[in-house]
């Protein structure tokens, strides 16, 4: 079972737009694999909440997650809280934290839904990844596979994907392309669903 974690961060992404409509958990579906694919919470307090809500639709055996941009930070919160449901953790285009330009944008963005000054800090604040210290990175034991921004942006640093890469053990890196739902990634969508086949396969 894999269970897909979209993007976002108050601005309304969901996983019909960010896994459906690019055509990767139908696809998926059609190799004969059972996804899950839940609308992450819309004004969440802080990442252990997305990572609750996210525990809440699994069942109780482990699954693979593969998550993508700021899904990873509540992707990585699940694993640390329930490990013994995540038995592989794929993280594609993974946001950079600590961004003056990006952050700003999403701070703004949080305060438009409503968020409180203590919830953007809880949301905005980490180290290599949003919510999650370097030291709790270097804590997960399940095997992990970081996808990269292939061509990078400033939300999707490669700075991002050496760290993850430096301090995830036994962490391995997976062919990158353009994230969902950006145009230019349709051209990577089979090479992308190879990549997770694969990786859930293990």
């Amino acid at each position: 079972m894999i269970l897909l974690v979209h993007g976002g961060l108050g601005d309304g992404m969901n996983a019909d737009r960010f896994w459906t409509l690019p055509g990767i958990s139908p696809a998926l579906r059609e190799e004969g694999f059972r996804v899950l694919a839940p609308d992450r919470p819309r004004r969440p307090p802080h990442w252990a909440a997305e990572a609750e809500h996210l525990a809440a639709v699994l069942p109780r055996h482990p699954v693979t997650v593969v998550a993508g941009s700021n899904g990873c930070s509540a992707a990585v919160r699940l694993a640390l809280a329930f490990p013994h449901l995540v038995e592989g953790l794929l993280l594609a285009w993974p946001a950079t934290a600590g961004d003056a330009a990006v952050d700003f944008r999403a701070r703004a963005d949080l305060a438009s839904l409503g968020a409180s000054d203590q919830d953007i800090r809880a949301l905005l604040d980490g180290q290599t990844l949003r919510g999650v210290t370097d030291d709790e990175l270097a804590g997960l034991a399940m095997q992990t596979g970081v996808l990269p921004s292939n061509p990078g942006n400033r939300a999707h640093q490669r700075r991002t994907v050496d760290a993850l890469l430096r301090l995830v053990p036994d962490s391995e890196e997976l062919p990158g392309c353009p994230e969902p739902p950006d145009p230019g990634f349709a051209a990577h969508l089979d090479r992308f669903l190879a990549t997770i086949t694969e990786f859930a396969g293990r």
